[in-house]
């Protein structure tokens, strides 16, 4: 890489960040290109210069902390072996995730996204990221168990990830209700796994009134 190119790639990055940072501690209302090249610390003629736009900025900006938040977790979601780690893990991740502002960008992001056009698919891409690591997760710890057969990973994995957004959102209005509802998701996790740890005569009673219960 030229000294050239690694300078540009230098300051593209330093846009992204700082647009997620404005985008955090200040919102989608009070992000600006002048804003955005302050956080980063450039020249505010440089944001057209990248990215064209400040929407595109935005766009690429939430693709960019998407990919950075998946892999700080990839190697953790990749080690869970039961619906309950899964659901325990999701709710380690929230924690650690709002105290790093991340929770309060996904919330700027999806209001932004009423009225930036660009950010509409961006942030469904940047959510697309995580479920495609979840999927991977339940097709993983579900294959084998009584739920196996009779559960759609992708659709699962969209469920719990629209959870997740929703406890999100929630939090902000109602703590002790998010905090609830992220308790209710972990029961039902220790549910699953107290099927699962059945013995083989029970889990073919299971399978076959599930198997009952789909023809109906």
């Amino acid at each position: 890489m030229s000294p050239e190119t690694a300078k540009s790639q230098e300051t593209k990055t330093k846009l992204l960040e700082g647009a997620l940072r404005t985008l955090t501690e200040h919102g989608i209302a009070k992000t600006s290109a002048r804003t955005v090249a302050a956080a980063a610390g450039v020249n505010q003629a440089l944001v057209f210069y990248h990215f064209g736009s400040v929407d595109e900025l935005l766009a690429a900006a939430c693709r960019y902390g998407a990919e950075q938040a998946v892999s700080r977790h990839r190697a953790r979601l990749a080690a869970v072996t039961s619906l309950s780690e899964l659901l325990a893990l999701g709710r380690a991740i929230h924690e650690e995730e709002r105290a790093g502002g991340h929770v309060a960008l996904l919330g700027q992001l999806l209001a932004g996204a009423q009225t930036h056009p660009a950010l509409g698919p961006a942030t469904a891409g940047g959510l697309q990221l995580w479920i495609d690591e979840i999927e991977r997760v339940l097709a993983r710890v579900l294959a084998g168990t009584p739920f196996g057969e009779f559960t759609d990973p992708a659709g699962l994995a969209r469920a719990v990830a629209a959870s997740f957004v929703g406890v999100e959102l929630y939090e902000g209005v109602d703590a002790a209700g998010a905090a609830s509802a992220l308790d209710a998701l972990e029961q039902l996790g220790v549910l699953v796994s107290a099927l699962e740890e059945l013995g083989p005569v029970a889990q073919r009673a299971v399978r076959h009134h599930l198997r009952r219960t789909a023809r109906r």
